[in-house]
């Protein structure tokens, strides 16, 4: 079950797009202006997890050959091996998460840039039990989680704090180093209260019925902030090379993924886009079914997308610098389009 647990949450990230070049038509083939524009190819990159759910139907649509461009995905299960790519240029656009972001900004002086945020919080806390209606009944509670100097973290800490609570005096947090390792404790009863991702979340509610989801962390992270700033887990993000050499094409691109996500997100799809999700080794659609509307795909561009993801990087720099590569990135860093 631990292995079946891993594989739920490889969930996606794969990003997939490929066009037909207009055709050209002209009397006279010698000349040059008849010539037909030449597609160009598009290297994405991206992990395989929620940031990259919203993408599926983008890959169904350039298997069958109607994007803008043409699309070449790398899928990868570290950040590591994405971000590597992107500094060396062999990928143009990536889902990363949206700390992630911020460090490549800073790592390299600014040669990459936010142009979406794809993914919201993913993370909920669940109970064995119906004790938990709110941040407040978490006081004097132990709570299990994992991702300890990391984002979820981070996130769960200001939540408590602007909630009045303080983690080692009113609530305790013991971490654990692999979802998979949690969600076998909950899903056993060894565990009462816990944070955890989604799929995990859905792999243990299918386990033991006596556990619930108690709180969403992402409508608690907009209760407890009023500068526009969201819990937001995955980016989209692209060089600013590639962003300043093809405008247009990373126009369309954005445009088929906003798409894309209206597509995975609406309700009467839930069918077919579970099948894709298998179809394309992201998850698997018995589990796909039951997590997606859960995973909070977006598609958050603009002056929006800037807002959200200031105050949310501001957060993780307060709480620790490194997590977004040591400062707080710069107004280049946010791709607003031309």
């Amino acid at each position: 079950m631990k292995r079946f647990l891993a594989l739920a949450l490889s969930a996606v990230l794969s990003l997939s797009l490929a066009a037909c070049a207009p055709g050209g038509e002209s009397s006279a083939p010698e000349t040059s202006s008849s010539t037909p524009q030449e597609k160009i190819t598009i290297q994405v990159g991206g992990l395989k997890g929620p940031t990259a759910m919203g993408m599926v139907q983008l890959m169904e649509a350039d298997a069958a050959g109607s994007t803008y461009s043409d699309y070449e995905f790398t899928l990868a299960g570290a950040p590591d091996e994405i971000t590597a790519k992107l500094i060396s240029g062999e990928v143009d656009i990536a889902a990363v998460p949206t700390n992630v972001a911020s460090v490549l900004y800073n790592k390299t002086q600014g040669k990459v840039q936010i142009a979406a945020l794809n993914t919201l919080g993913v993370l909920y806390v669940v109970e064995s039990g119906e004790g938990i209606q709110s941040i407040e009944d978490l006081r004097g509670k132990t709570i299990y989680s994992t991702g300890k100097g990391s984002t979820p973290e981070f996130a769960l800490n200001y939540i408590l704090e602007q909630n009045g609570l303080t983690v080692g005096t009113d609530v305790f947090v013991e971490y654990k180093s692999e979802h998979a390792e949690l969600a076998s404790l909950l899903a056993a009863g060894q565990a009462d209260i816990a944070v955890l991702p989604q799929p995990f979340v859905t792999s243990v509610l299918a386990q033991n019925e006596q556990v619930r989801i108690a709180l969403d962390l992402t409508q608690e992270w907009d209760k407890a902030t009023t500068d526009g700033s969201k819990l937001t887990m995955g980016a989209l993000v692209v060089r600013s090379d590639f962003a300043q050499q093809h405008p247009e094409e990373l126009a369309k691109f954005m445009e088929e993924y906003q798409a894309s996500a209206a597509y995975v997100t609406d309700p009467a799809n839930l069918e077919e886009v579970s099948g894709l999700m298998e179809k394309y080794d992201i998850i698997k659609a018995a589990v796909a079914k039951q997590a997606l509307p859960y995973c909070n795909i977006v598609c958050i561009t603009g002056q929006e997308m800037k807002d959200a993801a200031q105050g949310f990087l501001t957060v993780l720099f307060g709480a620790n610098p490194s997590s977004i590569g040591g400062a707080l990135p710069g107004e280049d860093f946010y791709y607003l389009g031309n």
